[in-house]
């Protein structure tokens, strides 16, 4: 994807958040064309997204009418997060936007970006990594396409906060922000043609230009005060959707 001015966003975990919570995301992204021309999804928009062959949840429908519309008057970036990775070949082939498991690339406002969630990465608890590679293995995705999909919705609901990382301890997630930091500072180093790595995941906000013209970014969450970011030639900033 390339456009010069980028938002982003991730972290809504729309289904899990009151109703107002889409609302408002439903609005931003009316909002989008204004804000830039190019939108990139960090992972996490909802709470739990799968693609079986024939069916997608009906929770998200609004949300996925709305990015169709957007799609089609500006490109679309969609990374997968822990809670909506399994997104198969739905977004590329139905609704044209592009999307990716678990990093893509990408330019914006000349910089050259890399962006994945940040999960697998983060964690302090053996459990949580342990979790992020069985939910990414090939073999646990082919298995859980054969659940009928009303049946793994209902026990991904009653799930989703008792598996993995939950912790709200603030020690706990400013130590897997310095994680998130120290590894998007080492991609940079690694290689120096990178401009900008973009994670989310930790719900904590950081634009943080680490060289001149080089930067790290976390938009922070948007279900934390409609958070998102902008990127663009000049800058990198964060912002808040009123």
């Amino acid at each position: 994807m390339h456009c010069e001015r980028l938002v982003v966003v991730g972290d809504a975990h729309l289904g899990r958040e009151p109703p107002e919570t889409e609302r408002a995301f439903l609005a931003f992204l009316e909002a989008v064309p204004e804000l830039g021309d190019g939108l990139l999804v960090a992972g996490d928009l909802f709470e739990f997204w799968f693609t079986w062959r024939r069916a997608v949840p009906r929770r998200g429908a609004r949300v996925v009418a709305r990015l169709a519309a957007l799609r089609a008057r500006l490109p679309v970036l969609f990374v997968g997060g822990n809670h909506d990775r399994w997104g198969g070949d739905f977004w590329d082939r139905e609704l044209g936007i592009a999307y990716a498991p678990h990093s893509a690339r990408f330019t914006a406002g000349r910089r050259a970006g890399l962006v994945l969630h940040g999960d697998g990465i983060t964690e302090t608890h053996w459990s949580a990594r342990l979790l992020h590679r069985v939910t990414s293995h090939r073999l646990t995705i082919g298995a859980f396409r054969l659940v009928h999909p009303d049946l793994a919705c209902w026990a991904v609901d009653r799930l989703s906060g008792v598996l993995g990382d939950t912790t709200r301890d603030p020690q706990v997630l400013q130590e897997a922000a310095r994680r998130q930091r120290d590894w998007a500072l080492q991609a940079l180093r690694r290689e120096p043609r990178l401009d900008l790595v973009v994670m989310s995941h930790t719900h904590i906000p950081a634009a943080e230009e680490v060289e001149p013209g080089r930067w790290y970014l976390n938009p922070g969450a948007w279900c934390d005060g409609y958070r998102y970011a902008v990127v663009e030639a000049g800058a990198v900033r964060l912002a808040a959707f009123a």
